[in-house]
């Protein structure tokens, strides 16, 4: 079977490595997975073996006609779908999600999973290596994927797999990336549109400090954000990148108030 390139396709057939990022899912034999994008199905056999069923939703018609008759006998649904229109609610509360993703679709996915009111328990994505450390970044190095993951989830890094283990090979090295949704909601008594009007105020000016940035994005004056920075314990002279979410999550009840 041919890859398709303007699908992002590149398989990987290392054991192995399949075997770990099915093993980071921690599933059981009560589990429904969903997968995103199987191809070939060399990842479907793994969560096949460690759970109750699997869901195998694969963009590319071909595939997934194709794909069932590799399994016969499983509990396997396979649909011919684009993830980012499939209904999550379909799936049962608290199901997981193991996918090697494409890396021009990888945000995408991951803010269908995370902002779906019905989110996974755990979701466990081989990706382009330096979004996995993007995604699991600490304060110095945040960005806005970074808040927007771990606003949602426990992000954690797994194996990194270097590009010679896939066919074809891609440029550049890949990452398991897992994310454990959140059992309680990060944001409390804040309105989650706000939050982010003011995260993305932050980050409007890169290179900028908040005092600028803010200034800029929310459209007041700087000795206003001064002030607002002041209330909320975090120096003028700090970037975006710096703060982590209660940080953020303070800013934003003071800049509402």
């Amino acid at each position: 079977m041919r890859n398709n390139k303007s699908l992002g396709q590149h398989w990987l057939k290392d054991r192995e490595v399949l075997a770990h990022i099915a093993d980071c899912a921690e599933l059981t034999r009560d589990d429904t997975v969903l997968e995103i994008g199987p191809g070939l199905g060399t990842l479907t056999s793994e969560l096949l073996k460690r759970s109750k069923k699997v869901v195998a939703v694969e963009f590319d018609s071909e595939l997934a006609r194709k794909l069932p008759a590799q399994f016969p006998g499983t509990n396997l649904e396979v649909i011919a779908s684009d993830i980012l229109s499939f209904d999550l609610s379909s799936l049962p509360v608290g199901y997981s999600v193991v996918a090697n993703v494409p890396y021009y679709i990888t945000s995408k996915i991951i803010q269908l999973l995370m902002t779906a009111d019905n989110k996974p328990r755990i979701a466990v994505l081989l990706v382009q290596k330096e979004v996995a450390q993007r995604l699991a970044a600490k304060p110095g190095d945040m960005s806005i994927l970074a808040v927007s993951a771990q606003l949602f989830a426990d992000v954690t890094l797994g194996e990194i797999v270097p590009a010679a283990l896939f066919t074809p090979p891609p440029k550049v090295d890949s990452q398991v990336v897992i994310l454990r949704t959140r059992e309680t909601p990060f944001l409390k008594s804040i309105d989650e549109k706000e939050f982010f009007r003011v995260v993305k105020a932050g980050f409007s000016s890169k290179r900028k400090k908040l005092r600028s940035s803010l200034s800029g994005g929310l459209k007041i004056s700087k000795s206003e954000v001064e002030a607002i920075l002041e209330r909320a314990n975090i120096s003028p002279d700090s970037r975006a990148e710096a703060l982590a979410l209660d940080d953020w999550s303070r800013l934003t009840r003071i800049v509402a108030s």
